[in-house]
């Protein structure tokens, strides 16, 4: 009877994700609809940026073609370098500050942004040898950057996000708005 009960409890463990991080959701982006994004609040501040599991890239089967960090001419995020304790050196990115661009093997391009203030840390570069790391594991092994806000907002960052309950009304509301004819 204690080998049954012991692999019940093991088979409700919560994941990693969701025990050591808060997830967060910024969702329709700069008014293109159903284009969210999550964010994985750790409680030592640091934000993981990756796309929400409503994403238009993670529907439809849809495979990527090309990821860039190449934001403009005089902007590539993967020339951030940041050293010592304070991360002093990293890219500092505004709530709307795109940190990539995704385009898909059908050519839509979509751009994901920081959706929160801070300096950025990292980018995932093991995504731009292993585009299908986005796809199959988007909370983990295929993350798009890690943020790190400043201590004084570390409270704040949230304000302008949705907690998971507020999402999942969202994406409710929307899939009753596509199921209804016009």
């Amino acid at each position: 009877m204690d080998c049954l009960e012991q692999k019940d409890t093991e088979a409700t463990a919560p994941s990693v994700i969701d025990r050591y991080y808060t997830r967060w959701y910024r969702a329709d982006i700069k008014g293109n609809p159903c284009e969210d994004h999550c964010i994985l609040q750790h409680s030592n501040r640091l934000c993981v940026i990756t796309l929400a599991e409503t994403h238009p890239i993670l529907q439809d089967g849809r495979s990527i073609k090309k990821i860039n960090y190449q934001i403009s001419d005089g902007c590539s995020r993967l020339n951030n370098k940041v050293s010592g304790k304070s991360k002093r050196g990293g890219q500092f990115v505004t709530d709307f500050a795109p940190l990539c661009r995704i385009t898909c093997t059908d050519e839509t391009e979509y751009t994901i942004y920081s959706c929160i203030r801070g300096r950025l840390l990292e980018v995932n570069e093991s995504i731009l040898k292993n585009p299908s790391l986005l796809l199959k594991k988007p909370f983990t092994d295929g993350y798009i950057a890690v943020i790190l806000p400043k201590f004084e907002e570390s409270k704040t960052i949230t304000e302008n996000l949705l907690s998971r309950e507020e999402f999942e009304s969202i994406v409710s509301k929307r899939s009753v708005a596509e199921s209804q004819p016009s």
